[in-house]
């Protein structure tokens, strides 16, 4: 069984480094981490550096915030980079831009390391379960390599592209989540001060064309005020930016996006950021004199 290196156990990276522990793997991480007693009295070995994760394992797995913080794992002081061997192969499962992936593939190549960027969907829930959706870019003898990691940790793993394509994926994926959740938020706050019965109207609808996954539980959501975090509206404004960003390296413009992400920004500035992003729908009642 390989030894997995893997960085960033947050809400979503300890859950999944759990899973692969349980599937029986040898799991390296770092001493510094909140949750590295937890991970250690399951059996993961924990070390200093990042450097020196990377040096003890046959596969580097991280799980981290954003691009600048994958780099600085990476690229930084006592970092991925200056521990990682040859014939090791590198895993981005954060979600980052596309841009930052293509770099760290192309640096690490010299370095004789494959590296896939592996970004998911499916939020803590799909962490803790094992049943993310893993969408990946890269060299498919690398993904092949690390395809059993992903099916402990996912219940489905496409390779998609070469490097940076998993997170061109990831990007457009949060793009439509986020626009679908608009829809959902303006048609419910329009019914609501139609004086429509939310709950028979999401019925009706989910037996027709308008039928998807986000009208189904986010539109529960709408009509339970249940706007705990599942996937906070900060963290999906981060998404959006990425998107947009990767609209102007390519020149497409993306309105529905842009509108989207000044609606967060709006939710942000309200101190709503630590709610789940179906409280675009607050923001809708807000505007429509509603709350």
């Amino acid at each position: 069984m390989k030894k997995i290196g893997f960085i960033g156990l947050g809400i979503m990276g300890k859950p999944m480094a759990l899973n692969l522990i349980k599937a029986g793997y040898a799991l390296n991480v770092l001493k510094s981490s909140s949750a590295a007693s937890e991970l250690e009295s399951n059996g993961a070995k924990l070390f200093e550096s990042s450097k020196a994760v990377a040096e003890n394992s046959d596969v580097v797995i991280t799980m981290l915030p954003d691009s600048p913080e994958v780099k600085k794992v990476v690229f930084g002081v006592e970092g991925v980079y200056e521990g990682i061997r040859s014939g090791t192969v590198f895993v981005d499962m954060s979600t980052i831009a596309p841009s930052a992936a293509r770099e760290i593939y192309d640096r690490l190549q010299e370095k004789g390391v494959e590296a896939i960027d592996a970004p998911v969907s499916g939020g803590q829930v799909g962490a803790e379960t094992g049943n993310l959706s893993i969408m990946c870019g890269g060299n498919q003898q690398a993904f092949e390599a690390v395809l059993p990691l992903f099916q402990v940790m996912g219940k489905s793993a496409v390779l998609i592209g070469d490097a940076g394509a998993g997170q061109m994926t990831k990007a457009c994926n949060q793009m439509i989540v986020g626009m679908t959740i608009q829809a959902v938020s303006e048609s419910f706050t329009l019914a609501k001060k139609a004086g429509v019965d939310l709950a028979k109207m999401r019925e009706a609808l989910l037996g027709g064309f308008a039928q998807s996954r986000i009208l189904d539980l986010h539109g529960q959501r709408i009509i339970d005020r249940n706007f705990n975090p599942g996937f906070k509206i900060k963290l999906h404004r981060k998404d959006m930016n990425i998107a947009l960003e990767a609209g102007k390296e390519f020149s497409v413009p993306l309105y529905g996006s842009a509108l989207v992400a000044s609606h967060m920004d709006a939710l942000l500035a309200l101190g709503n950021g630590e709610k789940d992003h179906s409280s675009i729908a607050l923001l809708m009642e807000k505007l429509s004199g509603l709350e």
